[in-house]
């Protein structure tokens, strides 16, 4: 089977469906709250009772048209919605408000960035907005599936990628890189845990070098990166398996078992004149002005992958540290806050501080670093007792920082004074502990006269040890030499 996977490639386009976050659904006043009783948040205009009429919530335009301008699309001045009719117990009208003919963004593109640091331009189609349906739950009783229609009439936005996609891998990358961006912009929550970001991967495999594509098979509704690793990498080996041994694919619609890992036929791939689509009637076109478009532009913030590589440039920052400060907004916002008061080479110590100690404080509390109760002076009173060698990091981040993280107010170098935490450089002092550890060591002492120099850093970390942080490491190690060359 190896050989005859190197015989093909796999093609992978997305269809990733964003739920918007507006406070109401995207033709009626429902509430779009997530977690309620089911069917608690509907009306006679979600539930499609007879003579309701939709309206259109602006909001949702808004949001469209923001993502849009930040991937790079072009933004249809003149959009329209129409009815794909399909029917489906959690589809109440009977058919679905979508998009078809004029879409609301056209073209675009996400760049990403493999684990190797080369990138990639996966190029997009379009992007359209229409209702989600309602959801079914098929596993609460053994007789009956059941619906709840709160979701249904929820906005969402389609991006539908190009077959540009070739690896589970690239795949994780898109909609971990879509995730950020939606997060960014404040346009979803993006939580595939929630349904607010999942995807319909399209697959298909064809021989190395041939143009055409392969015939594809579409798995739907799946809702986690590591689904979408594990339903391409099993769709990929059954369809290379089918071709390898003389049959054909069937275009079809497949659904995921995340306790099998493996991707089962539901039903067979409709088409688009399938669902019959014609315009919404109900539903006048949206003409989008220049004066709001402006509007949406000029506020859009320095999206996550252009700060990424200011962070890089401007403070000189590791790849992997500028992409860590921009996986949200609020980190990268408040680490160029705390810079703003602060002298430029305390970027890499800065950041370093909010990766290694703030962010996971943050996420153990659930809370965001923003919310960390330590002031702007405080973090940087923090960083220069560090950076001028008063104390040791180790020390801050183990004795000092917690303390901190209780007392309000105080300047941690008021408090390490306090604590007696200063690194110090008393000869008499730190000789008096290199003696207790070169006495308690005399094989390693050995082995480090016969040649063992690597041996130098475990003395050192003996000797901190036993002054519980105080001692100057460049001294101590100065000290330590000197003892053992005699």
């Amino acid at each position: 089977m190896t050989t005859q996977i190197a015989d093909f490639e796999t093609v992978i386009g997305l269809e990733v469906h964003v739920q918007l976050n507006t406070r109401s659904k995207i033709f009626c006043g429902d509430d779009t709250s997530f977690g309620s009783d089911p069917n608690t948040q509907i009306s006679i205009l979600s539930l499609a009772h007879p003579g309701t009429l939709p309206k259109l919530n602006r909001e949702a335009i808004r949001k469209a048209v923001q993502l849009g301008l930040a991937l790079g699309c072009e933004i249809n001045r003149h959009t329209a919605f129409d009815r794909k009719n399909y029917f489906y117990a959690d589809l109440p009208k009977g058919y679905q408000i979508t998009q078809d003919r004029e879409p609301i963004c056209k073209g675009g593109a996400v760049e990403i960035k493999m684990p190797g640091g080369q990138k990639k331009t996966i190029r997009l189609h379009h992007i359209h907005l229409e209702e989600d349906a309602g959801k079914s739950i098929h596993d609460q009783s053994p007789r009956h599936s059941l619906i709840d229609l709160n979701r249904a009439g929820v906005p969402l936005l389609e991006i539908v990628s190009e077959p540009d996609l070739r690896s589970p891998e690239e795949t994780t990358q898109f909609m971990e890189t879509l995730q950020r961006l939606v997060r960014w912009l404040e346009v979803s929550d993006g939580n595939m845990e929630e349904g607010s970001l999942r995807c319909d991967v399209n697959i298909s495999v064809r021989r190395i070098g041939e143009e055409k594509y392969g015939q594809r098979c579409e798995v739907k509704n799946v809702n986690s990166m590591r689904f979408a690793r594990r339903a391409i990498d099993f769709e990929v080996g059954r369809q290379i398996s089918i071709l390898a041994n003389g049959g054909k694919i069937q275009q079809e619609t497949r659904g995921f078992d995340p306790a099998t890992g493996q991707t089962f036929s539901q039903r067979e791939k409709e088409d688009a004149h399938d669902y019959r689509y014609f315009p919404e009637p109900d539903l006048p076109p949206v003409r989008i002005s220049e004066e709001f478009l402006e509007e949406i532009k000029t506020a859009l913030p320095v999206l996550p992958q252009v700060l990424e590589n200011a962070f890089f440039e401007k403070y000189q920052l590791s790849p992997a540290d500028s992409e860590q400060l921009t996986t949200d907004r609020g980190t990268a916002d408040f680490f160029q806050k705390i810079l703003e008061n602060a002298s430029p080479d305390l970027a890499k110590p800065l950041a370093n501080f909010i990766i290694q100690k703030i962010k996971p404080w943050a996420d153990e509390n659930g809370k965001s670093v923003s919310e960390i109760p330590l002031s702007t002076a405080q973090i940087i009173d923090y960083l220069q007792i560090i950076e001028t060698g008063k104390i040791s990091a180790s020390t801050a981040a183990q004795r000092l920082f917690p303390i901190l993280i209780e007392k309000t107010g105080v300047l941690p170098s008021d408090l390490a004074a306090e604590l007696n935490l200063f690194q110090t450089s008393d000869t008499a002092f730190l000789e008096k502990i290199i003696v207790e550890v070169l006495e308690k060591y005399p094989e390693k002492v050995q082995e480090f006269r016969k040649g063992k120099k690597g041996l130098m850093g475990f003395f050192v970390g003996e000797a901190m040890k036993l002054s519980r942080g105080k001692a100057d490491p460049k001294l101590t190690g100065e000290l330590i030499l000197k003892k053992l060359m005699e």
